[in-house]
């Protein structure tokens, strides 16, 4: 991947809401109202996502994604750095 590809990805990850985002599945996190996927924690608390067509493994996979990413930029990165010689 090229460095404006990261970037690009970077920057469209720091535009979504606040992390940590948690899927809630009703039936398997709680037994009343919808599925969706809680934005933030505590005093940073987002609004709730609400999805219409999605399965539980596209919310979860969503829901992830918010911190999944930012790891997987960092690592990318740090496995660049280490190959082109750098500490």
């Amino acid at each position: 991947m090229t460095e404006l590809e990261l970037k690009k990805i970077e920057a469209r990850c720091d535009a979504a809401a606040a992390g940590p985002w948690k899927s809630c599945v009703e039936g398997r996190d709680h037994t009343s109202a919808s599925s969706f996927i809680m934005t933030g924690e505590g005093r940073e608390r987002g609004n709730d996502i609400e999805l219409t067509g999605a399965t539980t493994a596209d919310q979860d996979f969503i829901a992830h994604a918010r911190q999944d990413i930012p790891k997987l930029l960092a690592e990318v990165r740090r496995l660049e750095k280490a190959l082109s010689g750098g500490t």
